[in-house]
Order: structure tokens, then C-alpha cells, then sequence
């Protein structure tokens, strides 16, 4: 629980630093575009008074310092119009096929409404001239360029991550195999062992009426071993009847419940076949009936094993009325480590994800809970053909 809490932690203070960041990086790149805005329009006003000057100069007028002040705008958008509305001039556009003029004027009506023109009035009459311009394709690509590095950035990151939770999940599974494949062989000798003195049991008191049942558990233990044992391979799926899985369970978990637990199949009156390995399903199944009977505590409770038909679907819930899950820990019950027990590792629903989703090529989830409730587990396979 700690373990998973803290790396939610770490998650949320990694994803509040990329925010700060890129809060800063957006700041910073706006103060540097408005001071290039500034920038222009401070040439912009240099670049109509030579236009003024131009279009009102005499004898004492130094026509080539103003030429060469008109000519040197090669990056700003410009268009010159008249009172009337009309195009006198434009410099560095793009014109599109078509009607010039029009598209000309219909820019140069954005750039006005955009607050971007300068009028120049013309001496000794009521005319004017109106000089609009636009940002330069640099500004214009520095405006733009904050968003196209954080998109770099994060997708950068986004690798990155996927890159480090597939090399950590890759170490996490042959963590698994390794220790399921050692508790298969450790098991081994002293199930050998345990088979042996049954045997003698059976020999020397074959009336007694707990031997069998030792016997059962005997057995169980080598089917557990054996469990293990196919831990990081890939069993090969057969078709086998749902109905006799779920009823393998209900009969051994019968016998291993206090009496104030009840547990009961609702199942269709015919076989429902599925592709699956059946062993290993009916791990899946008996760990979800012993979550839920720790989750009653004790006390009077009830298991629901559901088996659904649902087109293609073949759908089992696993029900209970314990004491639910809460909402902030739904979405982390199949983590490795997550647990609410003061007893255990937190491995039990990962294994059970892991066998049906990678195994059986399935889906669990829960599908709902509810505090002082309970809860519902539901595992979806293929039904098959």
C-alpha cells in the first residue's frame, strides 16, 4: 500500500514539475515575443514616416536615405491603402491566384482590425494613407515554436517512460518466472514426501475418514506446484466446460470456509465451453473467492459465482458482500505489491490479471464496488468455436 502510494506520489510531482516547467517555457517565450512585436512596430513607424516622407519631399529631401529605409523592410508584411479604401501599394505578401486586389484588400482588413496600422496624412489635404502590416514568418515561427518543442518534449518523455515501464516490467517478469518456477521446486520434495506417508496412512488405517481428505490436500498441493511450475511459459489453451471449473472451486473452497460463508454457482443448464487452461483458471477463481472471504471478516457473508453467455462473450462474476473496496483503490487492486491486508505480499490479482489477460487473452476488472457492500469481479473470455 505504502509502496504504491508512493509511486503515485512520485507520478503526480513528476507531471507538477512538466507543468512548472512548461508554464515557464510559455511565459518566457511570450515576453520575448511581444518585445519583438514592439520591435517591429517601432520599424513599422520608421518605415511610414520614410513612406510620409516620400510621398511629401522637396528640394531638401535626401531621397536615397528614404528608398533605402522603404527598401530594407524584406520580412514584414505590408500593404499601403488609401482613404477610399483602396490598394496603393504592398510589399512582402504572398499573393494567391485569383482576384489580387481583392485579396489584398481583405488581408489588409484583417492586419486593421488586428490593431496592426499606422496612418500617414498627406500635407496640405484631407486625404490619408493607411499603412497595415502584419507579423514577420520569423515572429510568426517563434510565436509557434514553444508549442512545437514542449510537443518534442513530451513526446520524447512519453517514449521515454513506455521505454522505462517496458524494461521494468521485463525485469518484473522474469522476476516472476524465477520465483514461481523455484516455490515449484522447492514444493516438489516435500509433496513427494507428504504423497508417501498418505500411503502409509492408508495401509496402516484404511478405515479412518481423514485420510482421503489428506489425500485431497495432498493433491491440491501438487496441482499448486504444478501452477507454478507454468509460470513464464504459454500452456496451450483446450476447450474445457466453464461449469465444471467453477463447480471444482465451489467444492473445494466449501470445505475450507467457515460455515458462515456460503457460496453458490448460477450457471445455464448447458456446458459452456472455453478455450483455457483449466488449472490454471481455477487458481484465478479461488484466489477471487478467497479475497472475498477475507474481505467478509469473519463474519456472515455470501460468494455468487455467475457464469453469463453474452454473444461472443463468455463472462464470469465473482460477487461477495464484504466490505467493498474503496474508490481511490479500485484502480490499483491488480498492481504488484498493493495490498490491504496486514498479512501478504499484494501478488495474488496480479497473477490472476496475468493468467487471464496474457494466458487466455481475456479481461478482469471490477466491475463494481461499493464500501460495507461489496464487491464484483468480472473476467471475460472467448467463447469457443
Amino acid at each position: 500500500m505504502q509502496w504504491t502510494d508512493r509511486i503515485r506520489q512520485v507520478k503526480i510531482l513528476l507531471m507538477l514539475s512538466a507543468i512548472v516547467i512548461a508554464g515557464l517555457s510559455l511565459l518566457v517565450s511570450n515576453y520575448l515575443v511581444r518585445d519583438l512585436q514592439v520591435e517591429e512596430r517601432n520599424k513599422m513607424e520608421v518605415w511610414a514616416q520614410a513612406m510620409d516622407a516620400f510621398n511629401n519631399a522637396d528640394e531638401t529631401t535626401d531621397l536615397a536615405l528614404v528608398m533605402r529605409v522603404i527598401e530594407s523592410n524584406n520580412t514584414i508584411p505590408v500593404i499601403v491603402m488609401d482613404a477610399d479604401g483602396g490598394v496603393a501599394d504592398w510589399r512582402n505578401i504572398k499573393v494567391e491566384q485569383g482576384d489580387t486586389l481583392a485579396f489584398v484588400a481583405d488581408y489588409a482588413r484583417r492586419m486593421k482590425a488586428m490593431g496592426n496600422s499606422i496612418r500617414i496624412e498627406v500635407s496640405g489635404t484631407a486625404d490619408y494613407l493607411e499603412v497595415c502590416y502584419d507579423e514577420s514568418t520569423m515572429l510568426k515561427r517563434l510565436t509557434m515554436w514553444p508549442y512545437w518543442q514542449l510537443g518534442i518534449v513530451l513526446i520524447f518523455a512519453i517514449v521515454a517512460v513506455f521505454a522505462l515501464l517496458s524494461s521494468k516490467r521485463a525485469e518484473q517478469n522474469k522476476v516472476w518466472v524465477g520465483l514461481s518456477k523455484e516455490t515449484a521446486h522447492q514444493l516438489g520434495t516435500p509433496i513427494s514426501s507428504l504423497m508417501a506417508w498418505v500411503e502409509i496412512l492408508k495401509e496402516n488405517y484404511p478405515q479412518d475418514e481423514l485420510i482421503p481428505e489428506m489425500e485431497q490436500d495432498v493433491k491440491r498441493l501438487e496441482r499448486i506446484a504444478e501452477r507454478f511450475s507454468k509460470i513464464g511459459s504459454l500452456p496451450e489453451p483446450v476447450e474445457a466446460s466453464m461449469n465444471e471449473v467453477l463447480d471444482h472451486v465451489i467444492a473445494y473452497m466449501d470445505k475450507r470456509t467457515s460455515q458462515k460463508v456460503t457460496i453458490k454457482g448460477h450457471y445455464p443448464d448447458h456446458q459452456v465451453i472455453v478455450k483455457m487452461n483449466a488449472s490454471l483458471f481455477e487458481w484465478v477463481i479461488e484466489n477471487l473467492c478467497k479475497n472475498a472471504v477475507d474481505a467478509m471478516e469473519g463474519g456472515q457473508g455470501k460468494i455468487d459465482l455467475w457464469l453469463l453467455e453474452e454473444g461472443d462473450v463468455v463472462a464470469i462474476e465473482v460477487a461477495d458482500n464484504g466490505k467493498g473496496i474503496k474508490k481511490k483503490n479500485v484502480a490499483n487492486v491488480f498492481r504488484p505489491g498493493f495490498t490491504t491486508k496486514k498479512r501478504g505480499w499484494g501478488l495474488g490479482l496480479s497473477l490472476a490479471k496475468r493468467i487471464v489477460e496474457e494466458y487466455h487473452k481475456g479481461h478482469i476488472f471490477v466491475k463494481n464496488s461499493e464500501v460495507g457492500r461489496g464487491t464484483t469481479f468480472r473476467i471475460e473470455l472467448k467463447r469457443a468455436h
